[in-house]
């Protein structure tokens, strides 16, 4: 479902370049994507965000919860990410240097993936 979803706007955006996805916040929002996207950010085992949550404080929430109140927000158009807090970590890179590297709380990654 998801794929046909990704396919189908990809092949939008293609077709119309200056197409504008005004309607992507209820398309978001959806019960089936949202648990598509937390299954993938799951699925990466990632450490916890800027905000300090991680998987077990959302699973300790409850995830259908959790999920459900970030709908809401998107449906209501008041989510607004995060900003990232620079890791102390730096991300190798050949010369001249590194790159420091952010990190997002859970909800701004989650909304990555859909």
């Amino acid at each position: 479902m998801f794929r046909n979803f990704q396919t189908a706007l990809h092949a939008k955006a293609k077709a119309e370049a200056g197409y504008r996805f005004y309607a992507l916040y209820n398309k978001i929002s959806r019960e089936d994507i949202l648990a598509y996207a937390y299954a993938q950010c799951r699925s990466n085992k990632g450490a916890p965000g800027a905000d300090g949550r991680d998987f077990a404080d959302i699973e300790a929430y409850g995830v259908e919860r959790w999920l459900g109140e970030l709908a809401l927000a998107l449906r209501q158009e008041t989510y607004r990410p995060e900003a990232a807090e620079p890791d102390a970590a730096r991300m190798g890179q050949p010369s001249p240097g590194t790159r420091r590297r952010g990190l997002y709380s859970l909800p701004d990654r989650h909304q990555c993936h859909v």
